[in-house]
């Protein structure tokens, strides 16, 4: 009797650790062919472009995209490192770079995307010209974007600053012949701020969300150049780790074509365009 005991619990053992190693090869399975990726974007801006790629990208590849919206720059980045996200897809190559340094250099681009000139705007305002003495002028406090926001100013010739500075504040401002009140605050709210403001340096994203016009730009940033330019193309950046993933490959493949060109176009009018071919 105590023998048939310890066999049938020999058996039941047996068959346990055969139902739990099935779990397991079945678990690594499922992750080996997990085709769902979720992408990280800021603002809605992007969201109907997205939409447009998650279905071609899964019609010819299988591969489903979950679209993560977000409302600032810093906190895709971090979710991209913590894991709840697989890709993001909304920042500058100058910004990635500092703020994949802050994180511990665990992110990597794996394509290029849009190139989205940042632009003065202005409510009060029809031209450069009208504005006076000590106006007020919104930028970007994020260390890129104020870099960015500060070469607008000049281009503008409304200011001069300190260029060898590495991340250049108003701080570093050396000349404001104007003696234009320049203040810095988030990016996700100098679209809020451009209402008291007499100006404000918007990013695209912002800017088209908000719904403001062509009307309302006193100017945008010179892109042409694609030395210049080149910092300022947008990215999709993915965990080192994970850089050569199929399913994040075949993603950046469906991105970088004529018909995804051709929905930025349609859907941008002009506030972004292509970039994956720019040197």
């Amino acid at each position: 009797m105590v023998n048939k005991k310890i066999w049938l619990g020999a058996a039941v053992t047996v068959a346990t650790t055969i139902a739990v190693g099935t779990t397991v090869i079945n678990h690594v399975k499922a992750d080996t062919d997990d085709k769902t990726v979720t992408v990280g974007i800021v603002g809605d801006s992007s969201r109907e472009l997205w939409e447009n790629v998650s279905k071609r990208t899964e019609k010819k590849y299988g591969v489903k995209i979950k679209i993560k919206v977000f409302s600032d720059y810093v906190k895709p980045n971090q979710a991209l490192v913590d894991g709840s996200l697989d890709l993001n897809a909304f920042q500058t190559k100058v910004f990635f770079d500092d703020q994949n340094k802050k994180l511990g250099n665990k992110l990597v681009s794996i394509g290029k995307t849009v190139i989205s000139p940042i632009r003065l705007y202005s409510l009060k305002h029809d031209k450069l010209a009208d504005l006076k003495d000590g106006a007020q002028v919104v930028i970007p406090n994020d260390a890129t974007n104020e870099q960015r926001a500060l070469n607008l100013l000049v281009q503008a010739k409304l200011i001069k600053y300190n260029e060898s500075v590495d991340t250049p504040t108003v701080k570093d401002i050396t000349d404001n012949p104007k003696k234009l009140d320049i203040v810095e605050i988030a990016s996700d709210q100098t679209v809020s701020a451009l209402k008291s403001a007499d100006a404000a340096v918007i990013n695209g994203n912002y800017a088209q969300d908000a719904g403001l016009k062509t009307k309302n730009v006193l100017l945008t940033q010179d892109v042409s150049n694609p030395k210049t330019a080149s910092p300022y193309i947008n990215i999709i950046a993915a965990r080192k780790d994970k850089a050569k993933t199929k399913a994040y490959r075949e993603i950046v493949k469906v991105y970088q074509t004529k018909t995804t060109e051709k929905e930025i176009n349609k859907l941008y009018n002009g506030f972004e365009s292509a970039a994956w071919n720019l040197k």
